[in-house]
């Protein structure tokens, strides 16, 4: 393995010189033979500096390494290699040799967790990493503002999985470990880390392409449709999606009698009830909103069936009771998420629905021709919000062969 000298250690990790030379002076950091720097030094050089920076005091953190009390030998794991260098070119740099507009560059350190760079700032080699598919996206002639989109989107997604996964590994691995009296990075650990980290990359690739294959399937079929509808061959019904929002009466009050704990278990019921009830109806959860969750349905009457099962699912399992509004109309997608007068419209439809409720628009009534529910009209409604009132009818579940 390549070994670096003191400037070069220092330069990889994006620390200054003295902030290295104190480090060694102090005892945190040890060169190896020849005052050489292995690739986990230069790791453990960078993770210093962040801990210092997070108001760890470096000489007591130098304490504690020199007395063994505290290890920082699995930063030594090809596991770590996460933990990207500094290069030695800047954005602006890179900028000249691809094209790539720098604030475009500088958008991929937003994405991926940073704070906004300047022109100047060196990349890091994980930014490198994402520079070919960027500059791909420019050559083919794709919009700045949706190569920013999917940038920010990637990144937010992203965060969140591994956000989940670092408090995964903290209360599963890390706080047992302590509460036994056992190091968290000692050998055993570090080789779990290991086994985790190569299942988890293939785990994440396996169900990203999973996903992919679901969104490329869908852009098929709407080219498919649209070639034979030039053609002549195809007409295809064309129908407003629905927009969903289910909300569970008095979580607020549950959660704070019961405690964080019980709202997490709440939270936890309520997403597996409403992943696989919407998706088995050919919609999706769009977002969490804190009580409920915003649904996405092509389709408004697959929408109507969904929002019934959930309802009832939700008593079935102990969750409190669900109220559910649904609204047809034109929506824009943008960065993951829908925009538009028609949720605007379904989420006070759901505000005004009573608990274990499915209120829906005359819209959706119109689209539903065929599906197992039926409709009781509840009159016009004034809704906040709302310019004029609205035609909105109490969905109900119906056997099959009484359509």
């Amino acid at each position: 393995m390549r070994d670096f000298s003191r400037r070069e250690a220092a330069h990889r990790a994006g620390i200054g010189l003295d902030d290295l030379n104190r480090q060694i002076e102090l005892g945190a950091l040890a060169p190896r033979k020849g005052d050489r720097f292995s690739v986990g030094d230069v790791r453990r050089a960078g993770l210093i500096h962040s801990l210092e920076a997070a108001g760890i005091p470096l000489k007591g953190l130098a304490a504690v390494i020199r007395d063994r009390a505290v290890s920082l030998e699995f930063l030594d794991s090809p596991t770590y290699e996460l933990f990207a260098a500094v290069s030695e070119v800047t954005f602006q740099g890179t900028s000249a040799s691809t094209g790539i507009p720098v604030e475009l560059l500088m958008l991929i350190r937003e994405a991926i967790g940073g704070a906004q760079p300047s022109p100047e700032d060196r990349m890091r080699e994980d930014e490198l990493a994402i520079v070919p598919f960027v500059e791909l996206q420019v050559n083919e002639g794709f919009r700045p503002i949706a190569i920013e989109r999917l940038l920010r989107v990637m990144g937010d997604s992203l965060r969140r999985m591994a956000e989940t996964e670092g408090d995964w590994w903290f209360t599963e691995v890390i706080q047992p470990r302590v509460a036994k009296g056992l190091s968290p990075n000692d050998e055993t650990a570090a080789a779990l880390s290991d086994r985790f980290g190569a299942l988890a990359d293939k785990t994440l690739l396996a169900a990203y392409h999973a996903q992919q294959a679901r969104a490329w399937t869908a852009n098929i079929i709407r080219g498919i449709e649209v070639e034979l509808a030039s053609a002549g061959l195809h007409s295809r019904i064309e129908r407003s999606p629905a927009m969903c929002f289910l909300d569970l009466t008095g979580y607020t009050r549950l959660t704070q009698e019961r405690g964080d704990a019980a709202a997490a278990e709440l939270a936890g019921e309520l997403a597996r009830l409403v992943q696989r009830t919407s998706v088995q109806h050919g919609g999706r959860p769009v977002k969490w909103l804190g009580d409920g969750v915003m649904f996405f349905f092509p389709e408004p009457g697959p929408g109507v069936v969904a929002a019934l099962e959930m309802v009832d699912g939700a008593a079935g399992v102990g969750l409190p009771p669900a109220h559910v509004g649904l609204h047809a109309g034109p929506v824009v997608f943008q960065e993951g998420d829908y925009f538009g007068q028609t949720v605007n419209v379904a989420s006070r439809v759901a505000e005004y629905a009573r608990p274990g409720e499915v209120l829906v628009t005359q819209q959706v009534v119109d689209a539903s021709d065929g599906v197992l529910a039926s409709f009781t009209e509840i009159g016009p409604v004034e809704l906040k919000g709302v310019s004029g009132p609205m035609r909105l009818h109490a969905a109900h579940r119906q056997a099959a062969g009484h359509i």
